[in-house]
């Protein structure tokens, strides 16, 4: 049931009205049964199972380690969780990897609930959470249906408590889900899916072309990855907020970023969180006494992982490998950054700055194209006809042919007079408060982006990016 469909558009209305219309000691039970219907609708009966298991055996695994006080018992019983929790990801993972095909899985939003399993448990071994005691809201806290196929992954300690207040109608939030679901619908039908229609045609068959096509289809999807995820985590956040729950923004500018380190801040926040605090950290320490360079192998080892963690193919694990790689490179650079900056007077310099963004955003769309790519052969196909690609940017004639090589002429239209409305919105957003204007000017933007959702979204429904990790 993807938040783009008409289902969807019919579920979430009777959903908020049964939980309205519910006392609030039984409206975790309408979320509960909702997520477990929402998830069930994806066609998979085993996954609903799946995550009834995690949440049995992590609850269980939580209220038992709180209940000893024999040190050995609560290491066995944490190791179990957690252990139990990753065998079962990596099982379902590589399971159809491991079957040469043979076996094929649908594991849609097992990583995101299962992560939040493993970090809860994490959490109350380091006594940072107490365990919760009520199954019904743990349940609820892992299955929530807004962030359950590619989240935010949410912390137990932020997520339990808005679980238990008691509902009050807040007509702001309200007002702020609705706008910000239809926000993150447009960034998805009209922005998203109609760049899709020319990264898929290119990279459907990357071979049939060469030179430019390939430099802009790459270019356009690391725009379509962006505007995907964050046109979904803008409908889960939208979703979330009119059952007054604030789930964790999860994109803040992303291809604004200054380095590696500050897109990693920015793009897939809970994620990256995830993977600093559970993994990258606890790794920096046990290798603390190599000074810079354990520091350089933890985020190598971390972003290997990460790559890993979106699935069993060479092009992922170079993605990850080349995120790693850019960052362990900035660990031993980054003294003598400063030194240069200081040097040059060039610490506060808006020209640096500028430089600093346009090399970072080119340094992860270079590593797009390993994610990208049907395989490594067609990935390094790709690379090595971007250096035709830039000379014959002099070239109008090529310009014109490789600009059209996967759109129709009215796709075309139809895409720039929807980045100019995105820009027109993101300009008003950034420098006015919309709720705080006169009724007529908000409803010219009600209006505006209802007419552009009608009149210019993609025909073609196309999955959400990360429905595959």
């Amino acid at each position: 049931m993807p938040f783009n469909s008409i289902t969807y558009f019919i579920f979430l209305p009777l959903v908020w009205l049964t939980f309205v219309s519910t006392k609030d000691c039984y409206r975790w039970l309408v979320l509960l049964l909702a997520s477990l219907g929402f998830y069930t609708a994806l066609g998979s009966l085993y996954l609903p199972i799946i995550l009834s298991l995690v949440a049995i055996g992590t609850f269980f695994c939580g209220r038992t380690m709180a209940a000893t006080q024999d040190p050995r018992v609560q290491k066995t019983l944490f190791v179990t969780g957690v252990g139990g929790n990753v065998l079962l990801l990596a099982s379902l993972k590589f399971l159809p990897v491991l079957s040469q095909g043979a076996l094929i899985l649908v594991t849609i939003g097992l990583s995101y609930f299962v992560f939040q399993a493993i970090s809860y448990l994490i959490d109350l071994h380091l006594e940072i959470l107490e365990p919760e005691r009520h199954f019904g809201y743990f349940f609820l806290s892992l299955a929530f249906f807004p962030k359950l196929l590619q989240g935010p992954i949410e912390r137990s300690g932020d997520l339990l408590p808005q679980l238990r207040q008691p509902y009050a109608f807040n007509y702001d939030n309200i007002r702020s889900g609705a706008l910000l679901f239809g926000w993150g619908l447009f960034k998805k039908i009209v922005i998203a899916d109609r760049l899709a229609v020319y990264v898929n045609t290119v990279y459907g068959d990357v071979h049939a072309f060469s030179g430019l096509p390939l430099l802009f289809a790459t270019y356009l999807y690391a725009l379509q990855i962006y505007f995907d995820f964050s046109g979904y985590t803008d409908m889960a956040l939208g979703t979330a907020r009119l059952f007054n729950i604030r789930l964790t923004q999860n994109f803040n500018s992303p291809y604004l970023a200054n380095s590696i380190a500050d897109f990693w801040r920015r793009w897939h926040i809970s994620f990256s969180r995830w993977i600093l605090d559970y993994i990258f950290k606890p790794l920096q320490m046990s290798w603390r006494t190599w000074g810079s360079a354990g520091a350089a192998l933890a985020l190598m080892v971390t972003f290997l992982l990460s790559g890993l963690w979106h699935g069993v193919a060479w092009g992922f694990v170079l993605w990850g490998g080349l995120h790693g790689l850019y960052m362990a490179c900035a660990v031993f650079w980054r003294p003598y950054q400063k030194k240069l900056h200081k040097k040059f007077g060039l610490k506060k310099s808006r020209i640096l700055r500028i430089w600093q963004i346009a090399v970072t955003f080119h340094l992860v769309t270079f590593a797009w194209i390993f994610f990208r790519a049907q395989s490594l052969d067609d990935a390094f196909y790709v690379t090595k006809q971007i250096g035709v690609a830039f000379q014959s940017l002099t070239n109008s004639a090529a310009i014109k042919s490789a600009v059209m090589a996967g759109h129709s002429l009215a796709n075309l239209k139809a895409l720039v007079l929807a980045f100019l409305v995105y820009s027109l919105f993101v300009a008003c957003k950034n420098r006015i408060e919309l709720f705080a204007k006169p009724v007529w000017f908000r409803w010219s933007c009600y209006l505006l982006l209802a007419l552009t959702l009608t009149l210019l979204s993609e025909t073609s429904q196309y999955s959400f990016v990360y429905y595959q990790f």
